[in-house]
């Protein structure tokens, strides 16, 4: 194996855009209709108990079924601003159709997600706003991020009557939605056409390219704005501790994600054979995309069992039927180059112990490889906040009170630099809850 088998332009461009087609085709009016009659509309619906952000779904499934989508796309976003991209990505199959009552051995869970995206696809395509901010407050909010935390607690400050500045790090606003969810998931213009939808209720400044700890500071942000809200998701990739891990064809799975996203598909480096090391989401979102980009064999290693991978069934399933194989109980213990690039992996066979640890069996086995791409796991690295007095930190994320407040009086934070599952619809509960504290913490002090 030698970098000669890593090339772009493996397929050509209709194959690509067949490729990358989406997973879900959206509803029409009469699936929908079909669909949104299935629903019982329960009352107390465990649905809605198991949905992170708490939204009324019978309540927007009973108004599809009357012919009022515009209506049941508003009670959609009025509780989760970013429903439309949750429809497409939020793991339904775990939250709430895992609880819908129809989910039994003989029935199927009514399709929420899917309807969900009906009635938000159908209110983006009208134009319509149905926010409308409350008289101006007076008081303004710096929001540090523009991801799906950053945004929520953005939206719904601004509808309080609050103005808000958002300073973002990278070009463009969305954060996890525009830089790293699986293509196939959600197309690229979809995430753009929500950071829109949002900012259009107005009151919501957008400082693009603007990086906390060097373009601006916390201290700063305290001394000018009322308070401040810390939605910075993740920003560390862990590594696999091996030697030779700078070598040519090791790739971090994140980074080459936001390659798929943001490049043109054709122009992008595909081995022949890849393998993939890790087993959550990002790990099966790498592994199905490079497969679809035109690689020979993808083969994803996890160093547990099936039942430990941090991916659903459903995400599992997506990447064997896309013709990624799985492997198990293998855990990295060399990279192998041939002429200063990467030719195979060497991988431990494991086991667990009796305390749920794994443990090496000391039996080995190689597998040939041009690219490998790393998918172990993100975390929150605070070095941005050095010297400055800073909230403090626990487990390496922020600690944060059930109204998502730090240690600083003044700052909260969301998302995924804070405890908690790593999924889009929690980052939105997460903006929201904290926009709501910060309404009452800045109403209860009306003269700062």
């Amino acid at each position: 194996m030698s970098a000669h088998d890593v090339q772009a332009g493996r397929l050509d461009a209709a194959t690509l855009q067949d490729n990358f087609g989406e997973l879900h085709p959206p509803l029409n009016g009469m699936q929908a209709a079909v669909e949104s009659a299935r629903c019982l509309f329960c009352f107390d619906a465990p649905c809605t108990e198991a949905c992170p952000t708490g939204i009324d779904i019978p309540g927007f499934i009973r108004k599809i079924s009357t012919g009022n989508v515009r209506g049941a796309a508003s009670t959609i976003l009025a509780e989760n601003i970013m429903g439309g991209t949750c429809a497409c990505v939020c793991p339904v199959e775990e939250l709430c159709e895992q609880a819908c009552v129809r989910h039994t051995a003989e029935d199927k869970p009514v399709e929420i997600g899917r309807l969900q995206r009906y009635a938000t696809d159908f209110l983006f395509a009208s134009g319509a706003q149905p926010f409308t901010r409350a008289p101006g407050s007076g008081r303004h909010v710096a929001v540090v991020g523009a991801g799906p935390a950053g945004l929520s607690c953005a939206h719904r400050l601004a509808l309080l009557g609050h103005q808000v500045t958002v300073f973002e790090a990278r070009d463009k606003a969305g954060g996890l939605n525009e830089y790293g969810l699986a293509a196939y998931k959600m197309l690229n213009e979809r995430a753009a056409r929500e950071v829109e939808f949002i900012l259009a209720v107005g009151g919501i400044e957008l400082k693009t390219g603007v990086a906390l700890g060097s373009e601006v500071s916390l201290d700063a942000l305290r001394e000018v704005y009322d308070a401040v809200f810390l939605g910075l998701g993740h920003n560390a990739v862990n590594a696999l501790g091996l030697e030779q891990e700078g070598i040519d064809g090791v790739h971090n799975a994140v980074d080459f994600i936001e390659r798929i996203r943001q490049d043109d598909w054709g122009a992008l480096p595909v081995g022949r054979q890849v393998v993939v090391i890790g087993g959550g989401n990002t790990a099966i979102d790498i592994a199905v995309q490079i497969k679809k980009l035109g690689a020979d064999s993808v083969t994803l290693v996890y160093r547990r069992g099936i039942e430990q991978m941090g991916a659903t069934g459903h995400e599992q399933e997506i990447a064997q039927t896309n013709g990624v194989l799985l492997r198990t109980f293998a855990q990295p213990v060399q990279l192998l180059a041939r002429n200063g690039s990467l030719s195979a992996v060497t991988f431990e066979r494991t086991q667990l112990g009796n305390d749920g640890n794994i443990k090496g069996t000391g039996e080995t086995f190689t597998l040939p490889a041009d690219q490998v791409f790393k998918a172990i796991g993100q975390s929150f690295e605070p070095s941005m906040l050095s010297g400055e007095k800073t909230p403090d930190i626990e487990n390496r994320r922020f600690r944060v009170n059930a109204r998502q407040r730090t240690s600083l009086p003044d700052v909260w934070a969301g998302g995924d630099c804070t405890a908690g599952k790593d999924l889009t619809v929690t980052a939105v509960q997460d903006g929201k809850q904290a926009a709501l504290a910060i309404h009452e913490f800045l109403m209860e002090s009306p003269n700062g």
